[in-house]
């Protein structure tokens, strides 16, 4: 063969191994995000998430793309959504916005990951068979609010120690609707209290149960972590204050946004920890070996400005305890 021929070829590889190269390299991978809620209300719980994920070494639009689904307060469209996310083949679901969310997800799919942020009880809501090692395609955080629901009943008392009425806002269609409510009833055995249950699954229902609340004398309110709740926080706390109805709320999201008091685990830290799980799942790590983790920090909080609106003093050992006083 002569060198003109030698030449010829190996230009003619030379040419092609780019194009090889770029067939060989990996497609970027996909996350589906799939919320019960509005994008509004959960920008700055998404860009936890985002933060988690990018110590993981992936970053939204550079080496990962994320597919959001938001399902704007309508339950009834998660399995649809989720089933959308199974057919674009992302690579991982995470599943936001409570227990509804991650039950979607695990029926669209038994094989792609699957992180979620949920209830008190992963196992007995089916998610996982173990909190160690949950043995399936998911992992993710376990926020045990509705056992804190009795501990706000106890702060509601220190800041307001002659209420006798206490409201409590729950979604009829949530799966911790029935726990929420027996652990607040109990609760109430030991301090002597009465409840007054309030339901509401739609944005109409807030006005008329709260003025409810009013009409039967309630001297203060708990409001369940219920994430369509969280979505609509600021009509809440806007009735709320209408009102003149302390209210005891479950994520600072609430008192940042002008709720009297909260108290609970932060969210925005369970997003930021399974956006790092997200980034453990891409690299090679299996759901079945994460373990579920639970909160990492509770936070009580304490909007100073709202308790002086509603006219109350509240007692300096309350404030001493509290992580964060909004003035």
């Amino acid at each position: 063969m002569n060198r003109r021929k030698i030449i010829t070829l190996l230009g003619g590889a030379a040419a092609a191994w780019p194009l090889a190269a770029r067939a060989q390299q990996p497609a970027m991978p996909v996350i589906g995000f799939l919320n019960s809620a509005s994008p509004g209300p959960f920008v700055r719980l998404a860009d936890a998430f985002r933060q988690g994920l990018r110590e993981g070494g992936y970053v939204e639009g550079r080496n990962v793309t994320i597919e959001y689904r938001w399902a704007d307060g309508q339950f009834a469209r998660l399995p649809e959504l989720a089933t959308e996310l199974v057919h674009r083949k992302v690579s991982l679901i995470v599943a936001t916005g409570g227990t509804v969310s991650a039950r979607a997800a695990k029926e669209a799919t038994a094989t792609i990951p699957i992180l979620f942020i949920a209830g008190p009880n992963p196992i007995g809501d089916g998610l996982v068979t173990s909190i160690n090692r949950p043995g399936g395609n998911a992992t993710g955080v376990a926020l045990y609010t509705s056992e804190l629901l009795p501990k706000r009943l106890e702060l509601l008392g220190e800041l307001l120690p002659r209420a006798v009425t206490i409201a409590l806002l729950v979604n009829p269609s949530d799966a911790a609707y029935e726990l929420e409510t027996k652990g607040v009833e109990d609760a109430m055995r030991v301090t002597g209290q009465q409840m007054v249950l309030l339901g509401a699954s739609a944005e109409g229902d807030f006005e008329p149960a709260l003025v409810s609340a009013v009409r039967q004398r309630a001297d203060a309110l708990l409001v369940s972590a219920n994430p369509f709740f969280t979505g609509q926080r600021a009509q809440l706390v806007a009735l709320a204050a209408r009102l003149a109805v302390p209210a005891g709320y479950p994520w600072r999201e609430y008192a940042d946004a002008g709720g009297l008091m909260s108290y609970g685990p932060s969210i925005a830290g369970a997003y930021h920890l399974i956006g790092r799980y997200a980034g453990r799942i891409l690299n090679g790590e299996r759901p079945a070996d994460l373990s579920v983790q639970g909160p990492t920090k509770y936070e009580l909080v304490i909007n100073l400005k709202t308790a002086k609106a509603l006219g109350l003093t509240v007692p300096p050992t309350l404030l001493a305890r509290a992580d964060e006083v909004i003035e």
